[in-house]
């Protein structure tokens, strides 16, 4: 099956500072794949070249088996902060990224409506975003991201800022939309926990210059939070993940 997305060789330098050392990565459709590295490994660098915000010097990256050229518009992406606007209401940042494409404010907010109760948000559609807490202003940014019906979701450590107990209960909840959904999903974190939680495959990268050292598969059925066994097969994958990310030289370029 040709992959939704694909990366081969994919290398990047700004100045004499090498960043991607030869990337090569790939998503099926419906999946939840996760890149996970040390900070300033250049996660992040994968996901400006994606959407355009800078180009690669090297390597092919195809979507849906056709080079990706000029074809950025079709990922949403959702930034690390969730970057609402303080001066708009919660309806009118939702409907932001549509109105971008040139949807009238009215269409937009009649697309984004029904979707408030699904995302836990209704009621709040005329609040600011200072009246919400951290983990609802996530969710009005995925709202935001998801309405735009790209064909693939960019999530850059959505969860980083928020506090331990805020991130758990984000984490399941975005399990929850994403199984209910099956959005072609690509996630940036270090967060092992979070990458092992979420993804059917994790790519663990090196420092920079970033290469993938190991692609590690996660066959956990879902949901995940499923009892002892789960957690137990849980913390093995995570361990793994750990032992390529603390010994990389035993680990690259191996699958398990």
């Amino acid at each position: 099956m040709t992959p939704k997305l694909d990366l081969q060789g994919v290398r990047k330098a700004f100045d004499a500072t090498k960043v991607l050392d030869g990337i090569s990565l790939s998503v099926r459709e419906g999946e939840f794949v996760s890149i996970l590295g040390p900070s300033g490994a250049g996660k992040s660098t994968i996901f400006q070249i994606l959407t355009g915000g800078i180009e690669a010097d090297g390597g092919a990256i195809r979507l849906d088996g056709e080079p990706l050229m000029s074809r950025q518009d079709r990922f949403a992406f959702m930034p690390q902060r969730d970057a609402l606007m303080p001066w708009r209401r919660i309806i009118d940042n939702t409907t932001l990224g549509l109105e971008v494409q040139g949807v009238p404010r009215r269409a937009a907010r009649d697309k984004v409506r029904p979707l408030f109760a699904e995302f836990g948000l209704a009621g709040f559609e005329d609040h600011y975003p200072a009246q919400l807490s951290g983990g609802m202003r996530q969710r009005a940014a995925l709202l935001r991201t998801v309405v735009q019906e790209r064909d693939m979701l960019l999530l850059d450590e959505p969860f980083g800022a928020l506090d331990a107990l805020t991130r758990m209960g984000m984490q399941r909840w975005l399990e929850a939309m994403w199984k209910r959904h099956r959005w072609t999903a690509l996630l940036v974190t270090h967060d092992v926990r979070e990458a092992v939680f979420l993804s059917d495959r994790i790519y663990v990268l090196s420092t920079r210059p970033a290469r993938v050292l190991h692609e590690v598969p996660v066959p956990l059925p879902r949901p995940r939070d499923a009892g002892a066994e789960g957690l137990r097969q849980a913390s093995a994958i995570e361990a793994v993940v750990l032992e390529s990310l603390l010994n990389p030289e035993a680990t690259e370029g191996s699958n398990r």
